[in-house]
């Protein structure tokens, strides 16, 4: 190279031709950690809203489950038969307080070991203090794992019992057991 030759660096232009290339640069970092921010935070807010989506579901089959197993319970304990030693007067204030009672009470369910077996799996599966709670993959894996078994076991039950889908009840869209019928 010759003295009288410029250097690359000693060009007044060249800060006007890389400009493209710097404001690039320069956005790109930007756009990366503002990325970052808005990716952390709304992926807290999908897992936070997939979360109670789940743990919703969850604890609907386990209120679903907790109703099954008293019926059943109610459908083993019940006696048919009162004690004939009341008055009358007494015994009709008795009926209409057991009328009162009986309105307020589910009808039991028949009595099935097989039906037994599913409430009592279908309570285990979907019981509150042994689902994990930890943001883990295999915690995760376990908690959909059971809550897909727990989801079948509903519907072996429903359709053991006659009772509409869980999922009818689930789209209706109040939340409740609109489509549960006992």
């Amino acid at each position: 190279m010759s003295p009288h030759q410029s250097q690359p660096s000693d060009d007044p232009f060249n800060t006007l031709l890389n400009l493209e290339d710097d404001y690039y640069n320069q956005g790109y970092a930007e756009g990366a950690a503002d990325g970052a921010l808005a990716g952390r935070t709304e992926g807290r807010q999908l897992g936070l809203e997939k979360g109670y989506q789940k743990f919703f579901e969850s604890g609907r089959l386990y209120g679903r489950a907790i109703l099954w197993a008293n019926r059943f319970a109610n459908a083993t304990s019940s006696s048919p038969s009162q004690s004939s030693s009341t008055s009358a007067p007494a015994a009709q204030n008795s009926a209409s307080e057991a009328g009162k009672e009986a309105q307020k009470q589910l009808p039991p369910l028949p009595i099935n070991p097989r039906l037994e077996k599913h409430i009592t799996i279908l309570y285990a599966l979907v019981e509150t203090e042994s689902l994990s709670t930890e943001n883990t993959d295999e915690a995760v894996n376990d908690f959909d794992d059971r809550f897909k078994r727990a989801q079948g076991k509903a519907k072996i039950i429903e359709r053991m019992l006659g009772e509409k889908a869980s999922e009818e009840a689930a789209t209706a869209g109040d939340g409740g057991d609109k489509g549960l019928t006992v």
